[in-house]
């Protein structure tokens, strides 16, 4: 059943970024010394709404630079491009110029959208610059080393650089392509089935469809599914369990239904325990680095102390557990979370 009473927190405040967890985004080369801060973009001289090609605002707007600044901007941000996706070799910036900076006032990180194209080819890509909160890090991070995605990004001082994750939005998906004949329906609901998994364990909240992307990869004999989230601001900031599960999101009913038209419960909880299983085994591969973000983790400040009093409380009485009631920080929640895979998998 979906719930359409679900309250997402609009206001949440950015988290800065504590030395504990800057040491370990050092550690693992994901603190670099940028040319161009996110402050520096906010100082645009004006701006024009960026349209559709239907017509439709889609609230972002181009930002226009000073002539004086344009080109300083300009070449900072190629670097930050080769750096971000070349490792730092900046001849690769030679041929790329920059087509558009977009800036969206909606969201939490007020995101800066780079479009850089090849002048050989006209070849495009885009990233972000975006404030560089470390409650999204932290989500980032474990999206990384917990799912089957990987994920490229930056930080320095207030900044945050992110790469595009290509892949068709989900309420798009589900508006224009879930319908077609070519596609299995069942392939569609299995990834939404393991989707909702993953959120729940990483804690992962507001994935909403328009939170979240498909990829669609053409097999042999039929397309396989993947659904990647783009939005990591509710990484475990909400209180309520039900915001970790897309399920419950009204947005998402078009893939809640469709899991139910074609599975039982022993087929749901057979995708389910699959994905747990790939978790495990992720978190045994990358156990030394999961310690070194835990311990980031345990010396920082992500949420309210009234949020993660209600979040406790909600995955005690969701999993029936009262070892999350005894748990006195984010890192405790999580951990006890995670580490609930690894006794259903024993279990099993």
């Amino acid at each position: 059943m979906v719930e359409d009473f679900l309250k997402i927190s609009r206001k949440k405040i950015p988290y800065p970024i504590r030395e504990p967890l800057r040491k370990y985004l050092r550690q693992y080369a994901r603190e670099r010394t940028l040319p161009i801060s996110y402050s520096e973009l906010l100082d645009y001289q004006e701006s024009v709404p960026l349209i559709d090609p239907t017509g439709k605002d889609t609230l972002w707007e181009t930002a226009i630079y000073p002539a004086y600044a344009c080109d300083r901007i300009h070449q900072g941000l190629k670097k930050i491009y080769a750096m971000l996706k070349a490792g730092g070799d900046f001849k690769v910036q030679e041929h790329l110029f920059i087509d558009r900076i977009d800036y969206c006032s909606f969201g939490n990180t007020h995101p800066f959208r780079i479009k850089i194209v090849n002048r050989y080819n006209e070849v495009y890509d885009y990233f972000y610059l975006k404030v560089a909160d470390a409650s999204r890090i932290y989500g980032l991070e474990l999206e990384h080393l917990l799912s089957p995605n990987q994920l490229n990004f930056l930080t320095h001082d207030n900044t945050l650089v992110e790469e595009h994750i290509a892949g068709i939005p989900g309420d798009v998906f589900a508006a224009q392509y879930l319908s077609r004949p070519e596609f299995n329906p069942k392939r569609i609901a299995k990834d939404f089935v393991k989707f909702n998994e993953r959120c729940l364990a990483g804690l992962l909240g507001d994935m909403r469809a328009y939170n979240f992307v498909f990829v669609i990869t053409p097999d042999f004999d039929d397309y396989q599914f993947r659904i990647r989230p783009i939005d990591f601001d509710q990484q475990f900031y909400e209180g309520n369990v039900r915001m970790y599960q897309p399920q419950f999101f009204k947005e998402n009913n078009s893939f809640v239904q469709l899991a139910l038209q074609h599975f039982n419960t022993q087929v749901m909880q057979q995708y389910q325990q699959e994905e747990r299983a790939l978790i495990v085994q992720r978190m045994r591969s990358e156990r030394v680095r999961l310690a070194g973000l835990r311990d980031a983790l345990r010396k920082d400040d992500v949420a309210p102390p009234e949020k993660l009093e209600e979040l406790k409380n909600s995955l005690a009485a969701h999993y029936q557990d009262p070892r999350f009631l005894r748990c006195a920080c984010t890192v405790d929640i999580i951990e006890l979370s995670l580490k609930r895979l690894i006794i259903r998998r024993r279990a099993a």
